[in-house]
């Protein structure tokens, strides 16, 4: 199981595909599969929830006809790994009549487009109740043209579709999303092959507590973040022949000047800390590698074929001097041994390191070093592929490069490295700026070359992020006594941090695709049509896609199971609405059956106690634990809600999530020409500000609140635990809620970004007389307005910077979060535009907090090269995850005025 990211390396392994013999049936649609050949009769298939009775078809791909009949190269099985039955097909006529994955076939035709396409061909058994591995039939795939490939080699600057600005980084490690704490390491990049780098300092090999295998940030490794072109480079490079692709080729360049935390004094005149690079290439259960030594320990080149990838060489150029020609002396080690599985990489080279390699330059110090050597023995470690590890250990500064060939690259007048490189990454760069400026028009709204070039790094981290996740998550149903695997699930997403969150969120995706889709809109298209390929039968989609046993060896377990009941904010649809005005007919009409399950889904899970209510479910169960529950389904955590859960809870932001959600529906269907008006009565009925403000406007607090069964006067107390036997011993004391008052059906008392979603999402109407308390609250430093943006919660609420247990600091409790910043300036500027008594206030309002976001993230940036999950309210510092390429970088669409 496993991933592709397009910045870090493609890598392959085979997909399971639906169980053979499955009943035919006409498409509830209404239209045909697209393709060369004659349509096949899709196949129905049943999602989580077996018992819903829905059915949904497959949608096949517009795979155009090959030219020529193409070869597709045979693999075979690492030594110890399964024979894999997707390896016999070995051209494209057989991978289609044998109805083969579309990523097989548009691969093999079009190299310069490796997205994941769904569909796959060969099935494999997966536990009850899952009768099928598909919950709807794929959408994935509908893209029409596409331009340069993103790039699956070096991790380094360079092009995803494009030339982003970017800076190389190594290995990254994920935290549960939710608390963000990061795990201690796993590798984000997963499937067949990968290539990996981590730079280590002989200091810290040392210290056996101190062993540092990723540029992780939290193990002081700094300038993580694609940023600037001095500290990795990388570049893609298509060859076509009369409009067809041929091949591909692409080129990495590290420069060795990573440092992973303070160095220590040196003497004057001393050497420099040596600086060792790991570079981590390995399958995963198909495809195989071969590798070319040069003195019995430089790995100077690997040759390997996979399913996807077919042949290709990785070569690793001697390090030189600086970004000279001059060479540079260094150390090389070399690893080949069966591999645990990628999420046990690290474990494996940990125990192979020996501390009786000598480091000796030519008229310098001899110093020793560790060095990857012997091969440790791990516990339950069947071989599942293969790893080949390059060490390189030098004393910085030094250049690095490494390329990559696919072994269908014809007429390729020179290898791409070395001056050909800087050559070709300079005129890389120049088209990414000229296009960004055509794009976002940074430069003609004044904005100086330092601000020109965060906006860049924002983009580029975003596209980097981008990647290609395959696995199965485990799924908790109420039809189920015991959690169950999902079904086996292909995603291509991007991820708020490929270090810290390398797998794919709901609720941030709507929004990280509100900047992809400015950018690329076939590229935004293709992902919101793999995210509701995840639907199942129902019309669910899970919250967090936590794919695969690498994924879930690094996400504590309570954030592991992904509830049927539980929903996420609809983000994707605010991306949608953006797409919609040049969105393709037939692209619609194929998403239109999974955005109607999904709103229905919606519509019967999370309805409230009375007619146009809504509530979010999966509310923390046991409440005497928190300061106040969480209600993680709705994305903002541990904003405060009802202090006791109950079904009698209105939720404000639901509601408005539905307004959204009916008013985006009701557009596709006129487009369409489908039955649009019940989706425009519940927008109306959903929109209408008398019947808002019956259920949310609280005359009380002078603010929309949701409502509840709510107590004031509950606090955390540490209560003594028990008594323990005689001889044991004491257990510690628990930090438990206390009710000092009991609780009643009343407004929750707790203004904040839950209160402004009526503005938010524009459901007020400029002449609503709630307003204009909306704006003083937004503008009143003693509640949500800050110098560095809107607060999440205000300063006198009673929750505000406080922490919910013993271990949980505050998080939606007063930080400022671009998302819901960028959410608000959006709906401040239509209230600009619109005619109202406000429109002149508003105006007001957007300037100086559009000021306010675009100083303190740059300058933020600048300070740390980091954009953050969020900021303080006090400071203006950047909070919790870093590098985080996520909403944050809709800092982009702020600069830009482009909502």
């Amino acid at each position: 199981m496993g991933s592709w990211n397009p910045s870090a390396g493609i890598t392959g392994s085979s997909r399971p595909g639906p169980p053979p013999n499955q009943p035919r049936a006409p498409h509830p649609g209404g239209f045909e599969p697209l393709g060369d050949e004659a349509p096949r009769a899709p196949r129905p298939c049943q999602g989580f929830t077996a018992l819903s009775g829905k059915e949904f078809f497959p949608i096949s791909h517009l795979i155009p006809p090959p030219a020529q009949p193409e070869v597709f190269p045979p693999t075979s099985s690492s030594p110890g790994a399964e024979p894999d039955p997707c390896l016999a097909p070995t051209s494209l006529q057989e991978l289609r009549r044998a109805g083969s994955s579309p990523l097989s076939l548009l691969q093999a035709q079009h190299p310069q487009v490796p997205q994941p396409l769904p569909q796959p061909l060969f099935s494999r058994p997966f536990p009850a109740p899952f009768p099928s591995p598909d919950a709807l039939q794929p959408l994935q795939g509908f893209l029409g043209a596409r331009g340069p490939a993103p790039s699956p080699g070096f991790e380094g600057r360079g092009s995803h579709r494009s030339p982003p600005s970017r800076v190389g980084r190594a290995d990254v490690a994920p935290a549960r999303r939710g608390r963000r704490r990061p795990a201690p390491h796993v590798r984000a990049e997963r499937r067949a092959v990968a290539l990996r780098l981590a730079a280590a300092r002989r200091r810290e090999l040392r210290d056996a507590g101190d062993r540092r295998w990723e540029a992780v940030v939290e193990n002081g490794i700094r300038q993580t973040p694609w940023r600037g072109t001095r500290r990795g480079l990388e570049l893609a490079r298509n060859r076509t022949g009369k409009g067809e692709e041929r091949g591909f080729a692409y080129a990495g360049r590290g420069a060795g000047v990573a440092s992973s935390a303070p160095r220590p004094p040196q003497s004057s005149g001393g050497p420099a800390p040596l600086l060792s690079l790991f570079f981590y290439i390995a399958t995963d259960g198909q495809g195989t590698l071969e590798p070319h030594l040069e003195n019995g320990t430089r790995l100077a080149a690997v040759t390997g074929a996979t399913e996807e990838l077919g042949r290709f060489t990785l070569t690793f150029l001697r390090p030189t001097a600086g970004s000279g020609d001059d060479p540079k002396f260094a150390s090389y080690n070399c690893l080949n041994t069966p591999s645990p599985g990628l999420h046990r990489l690290g474990e494996l080279v940990l125990s192979s390191l020996r501390g009786r390699f000598v480091f000796a330059p030519p008229g310098g110090p001899r110093r020793r070093f560790f060095g990857v050597d012997a091969v440790g023995v791990l516990p339950d470690s069947a071989p599942r592929g293969r790893l080949l590890l390059h060490q390189v250990t030098l004393e910085p500064p030094a250049t690095l490069e490494v390329t990559f060939e696919s072994g269908s690259v014809v007429a390729r007048p020179e290898r791409l490295a070395g001056r050909a490189l800087s050559q070709a990454l300079e005129q890389h760069a120049a088209a990414f700026e000229r296009r960004f400026e055509e794009t976002f028009g940074l430069g003609k709204k004044g904005f100086s070359l330092p601000e020109r070039r965060f906006a860049q790094a924002a983009l580029s981290e975003m596209l980097g992020s981008v990647g290609y996740f395959q696995g199965h998550s485990l799924l908790r149903s109420p039809l189920q006594e015991r959690p169950v695997p999902g079904p086996e699930a292909a995603l291509f997403t991007a991820v708020p941090s490929r270090s810290f969150f390398p797998r794919g969120f709901l609720w941030d995706e709507g929004f990280h695709q509100l900047l992809l889709g400015r950018w690329d809109a076939a590229l935004s298209r293709e992902v919101l049509a793999h995210w509701l390929d995840l639907m199942n039968a129902d019309g669910w989609i899970p919250r967090e896609q936590i794919l695969g046993e690498e994924a879930r060896a690094k996400v504590p377990p309570e954030f592991l199971l992904q509830d049927s009941e539980t929903a996420n904010p609809p983000t994707l649809l605010l991306a949608l609405e953006r797409l919609l005005p040049d969105a393709p007919v037939p692209f619609l009409r194929r998403l239109f059956p999974r955005l109607r399950a999904w709103y229905e889904w919606f519509h019967q899970t999370q309805a409230g106690p009375v007619p146009h209510s809504f509530r979010w479910r999966g509310r923390d169960p046991e409440p005497e634990r928190f300061l106040n529950p969480k209600t993680l389904g709705s994305g903002l955590d541990d904003y405060p809600r009802a202090s006791h859960p109950s079904p009698e809870e209105r939720h404000l932001d639901l509601r408005c999530w539905m307004a959204l959600a009916a008013r985006v529906l009701g557009v596709v269907a006129e487009r369409l020409g489908e039955p649009a008006e019940q989706f425009r009565a519940t927008e109306r009925a959903l929109s209408d500000n008398v019947l808002l403000e019956q259920l949310h406007w609280a005359p009380e607090l002078g603010a929309f609140a949701d409502y509840g069964n709510h107590s004031t006067a509950v606090e955390l107390r540490w209560q003594p635990a028990a008594p323990v036997a005689p001889g044991q011993p004491p257990a510690p004391p628990r930090l438990l809620r206390e009710v000092r008052e009991a609780p009643r059906l009343r407004f929750v008392g707790a203004l904040g970004y839950v209160s402004l979603f009526p503005l938010l999402l524009q459901l007020l109407r400029p002449d609503s007389p709630r307003l204009p308390a909306v704006l003083d609250a937004m503008r009143s430093e003693q509640q949500l307005w800050s110098p560095f943006g809107l607060r999440s919660l205000a300063r006198d609420s009673r929750f505000y910077g406080r922490h919910n247990t013993a271990h949980d600091p505050p998080y939606w409790r007063g930080d400022v979060w671009v998302n819901i910043n960028y959410l608000a300036l959006r709906a401040l500027r239509g209230y600009a535009e619109a005619e109202g008594p406000q429109r002149e206030r508003a105006a007001q309002l957007y300037r100086e907090l559009r000021h306010n976001i675009i100083s303190n993230l740059f300058r933020q940036y600048s300070q740390s090269g980091f954009l953050w999950e969020h900021y303080s309210d006090s400071t203006g510092r950047g909070q919790g995850c870093h590098p985080f390429a996520g909403w944050s970088a809709l800092v982009v669409l702020v600069m830009a005025e482009d909502y």
